[in-house]
Order: C-alpha cells, then sequence, then structure tokens
C-alpha cells in the first residue's frame, strides 16, 4: 500500500496510515490495523500510544482488547477529520473501498474459515 499524503506533516507514515484507518472506521485495535497495512505490530502500538498521549485518541478496553477512537474533545478534531478526508479522496478506489469495509460482528461458533 504505497499511498502515503500526509507523512511528512505528520512525521510518520504509521502515524498517517494509523489515523486514516480510524477516520475509516470510527475505531480500531493495534493488530487489526497492523494486519490491515501489513506493517509491524509494535510499530501501530507505538502510534497509538503517541496519538492518545497527545490527547488525539483515546483507548477503551473491551475485554482483553484495547479499542481506540477519536477523542471528541480534542480541540481540532474537526479540521483533523477534514484534512483525513481530503486524504482519503485521493486514494485508489479499491483502497478506499477497503478502508470503509468495516465488519464488527463476531464471527459464529464453530464457523469453518
Amino acid at each position: 500500500m504505497g499511498v502515503q499524503m500526509i507523512e511528512g506533516l505528520l512525521g510518520s507514515l504509521y502515524k498517517e496510515r494509523v489515523l486514516i484507518f480510524i477516520f475509516s472506521r470510527q475505531k480500531g485495535y493495534a493488530r487489526e490495523i497492523s494486519q490491515f497495512y501489513k506493517i509491524s505490530l509494535t510499530a501501530v502500538i507505538n502510534q497509538l500510544k503517541s496519538l492518545e498521549e497527545s490527547g488525539i485518541l483515546i483507548s477503551i478496553k473491551q475485554g482483553r482488547t484495547i479499542v481506540y477512537q477519536f477523542n471528541q474533545r480534542y480541540t481540532f478534531l474537526t479540521e483533523l477529520e477534514l484534512l483525513l478526508k481530503k486524504v482519503i479522496s485521493f486514494y485508489p478506489e479499491d483502497l478506499k473501498e477497503e478502508l470503509l469495509y468495516n465488519r464488527r460482528r463476531p464471527r459464529r461458533k464453530n464457523k469453518s474459515l
């Protein structure tokens, strides 16, 4: 996935990808993001922690999983979302569709893969 738009502004391609993923799906967790982009889990975790420390994201524990979403109290949230929306508008259609496809319901017990 070679699409990058605001890496220079954010200082990290991984930070851009984390923000785009969470913006597209409203929330996400580290393993889900790292598997989607096929990048290091450690890199994603570091970016999520950094964004949480900055007040941009908040984390919510759901069972054993830590789910991240935008902090609705973040001062520049509206502007950040407008910027991310603009970035996504330049993404290839197939990547946009994949990002926006958001299957969240659990898999049926004993269902084969």
